[in-house]
């Protein structure tokens, strides 16, 4: 059986690429994960055409200067708007991590409620907190979400880490749309899967928003790191706590490359 081939972007501060690779090529994911670096993408942006999902890690691009994601954003538009237009197009899979959330919202492919690429129509700004948050938070994923990266999971448990959380839709139409159509794949909850304030909501999103998709399902951003919790070992009270060996991340990336082995490999 093939493996799907995964492109994990490096490069510039962006600095979890090789705990998402680890993730992808875990056996029982089943992927094919290589790291790159932006400028070797650049200078090579035919290469992107043999890879199945594009992945963009958390981590600080270029140092989170003016905002957040804002700076690697603008440099993937400008250099590789084409190429990405096209992975876009042929129904390929594009996972963004915290900074790399950050970044595919200010591409403006996600939430892209009107269907039109490259136009912003959201933010992730500064936690309502003021502060940079590193915590664990409970997630409930939304089962009307047609992304195939949270299919079969009801709840995950992962950290968090990050100063520009706050998910902010441009209008009330873009928040309306996005509830309607089953966009905001996870919301923050308390440990019972019910609404609750800060922290369990670490930054201030509306509606408690923790991960989005575009309306295809196929472009899908989360705040929370599914690669810092693979093993049970991962988890911050392994040593007290009976946990099953595979940390709750695992299953997104397993889904992400099942769907691609099924409809691109």
């Amino acid at each position: 059986m093939k493996c799907p081939l995964i492109l994990v972007l490096a490069g510039y501060g962006i600095n979890c690429e090789y705990e998402t690779a680890h993730a992808f090529n875990l056996p029982s994911v089943g992927g094919e994960a290589a790291c790159v670096h932006v400028s070797d993408l650049i200078a090579q942006p035919q290469q992107l055409e043999r890879f199945h999902i594009l992945a963009i890690p958390g981590g600080f691009a270029f140092g989170d200067d003016i905002a957040a994601g804002i700076v690697l954003a603008t440099k993937l538009r400008y250099r590789l708007e084409r190429p990405l237009s096209k992975f876009l197009s042929d129904g390929k899979l594009v996972l963004g991590i915290c900074n790399g959330f950050q970044v595919l919202v200010r591409l403006g492919i996600l939430p892209a409620v009107t269907g039109v690429q490259w136009q912003q129509e959201a933010t992730l700004t500064a936690n309502d907190s003021g502060k940079f948050e590193d915590r664990w938070v409970h997630l409930r994923i939304n089962p009307l979400c047609p992304a195939p990266v949270v299919q079969g999971i009801e709840q995950l448990y992962l950290p968090v880490r990050h100063g520009e959380g706050k998910f902010v839709p441009r209008d009330a139409a873009v928040l309306h749309t996005m509830q309607a159509h089953g966009q905001i794949a996870a919301r923050y909850c308390g440990p019972d899967g019910t609404p609750a304030a800060y922290p369990w909501n670490p930054n201030g999103s509306v509606d408690d928003i923790a991960a989005v998709c575009d309306p295809s399902g196929r472009v899908f951003g989360l705040m929370p790191h599914p690669e810092a919790y693979v093993h049970y070992t991962h988890h911050p009270r392994w040593t007290r706590e009976a946990l099953p060996e595979e940390g709750m991340g695992v299953q997104l990336f397993r889904n992400a490359a099942a769907y691609a082995r099924m409809h691109l490999v």
